[in-house]
């Protein structure tokens, strides 16, 4: 099987609607920051010590993108796989599948923060935790942030709100390669490469950089792994629960 990206025309559903609300979001987000409303902060997704942190963030953040470079390469891999996979399977179990890898991502990306924000709780003192409690996000937003480095990077772990479909978006590849493992992927449109290649170096990768965790790196990459991680075991519970697995 050699697959290559074909036109827009004659989407499916739920990709094609999917790519309109991402896209209506981010218009929204541009047009109302200059009116002074900040969308990442009531509808990023904000660490449950944030005083900023509302529970339809869990929902909201997956169709909040951080610049137009985000949002493309983003909706471009939804086009991509995200149509293949609706058609075999259909919109309700395509729709299903995106929101549960979404949630699962959110959910491994909690998860790793909290282990990061506990492990720096250790580090300063009550008083201190409470300033970055009461009066971080309003420091962040003022383009500031605490000398203290432990005090800094904890105040950007719980205040920095997380945006953006990739969990979603990897465990939509994770499925299109495990439905289609000898499909022929092209690299920059030039360099062939089979699905399950790809994915597994993709997310060997993740894994890497997530574990390296680079102090300038602002990318999610454990929510990545948590997205494929679901996506996984959502396919692997869907076969082994029907004699046909579509």
């Amino acid at each position: 099987m050699d697959y290559r990206p074909g036109n827009f025309r004659h989407l499916p559903e739920v990709v094609k609607n999917l790519l309109i609300i991402n896209g209506l979001f981010f218009l929204a987000t541009i047009t109302l920051d200059g009116m002074g409303f900040d969308m990442y902060r009531f509808f990023g997704l904000h660490q449950f010590q944030s005083i900023e942190f509302m529970p339809h963030q869990l929902i909201t953040h997956l169709f909040m993108h951080g610049n137009f470079t985000h949002l493309f390469f983003n909706m471009f891999a939804l086009w991509m796989f995200g149509k293949v996979l609706e058609n075999v399977w259909g919109g309700k179990k395509f729709l299903v599948y995106y929101m549960i890898t979404g949630l699962g991502a959110a959910a491994i990306h909690l998860g790793v923060s909290q282990y990061e924000i506990m492990s720096l709780q250790a580090q300063i003192s009550s008083n201190d935790l409470n300033t970055i409690l009461n009066e971080g996000s309003n420091i962040l937003a003022g383009g500031q942030n605490y000398t203290n480095p432990s005090m800094g990077k904890l105040n950007l772990l719980i205040h920095t709100p997380t945006v953006g479909a990739s969990g979603a978006v990897f465990g939509v590849l994770l499925a299109f390669g495990m439905l289609f493992p000898n499909a022929l992927l092209y690299i920059y449109l030039a360099i062939p490469i089979k699905a399950k290649y790809f994915v597994i170096l993709y997310g060997l990768l993740e894994l890497y950089a997530g574990i390296s965790n680079n102090p300038a790196d602002n990318v999610a990459h454990f929510a990545h792994l948590g997205g494929m991680i679901f996506g996984f075991l959502l396919i692997k519970y869907w076969r082994k629960n029907s004699n046909t697995f579509y």
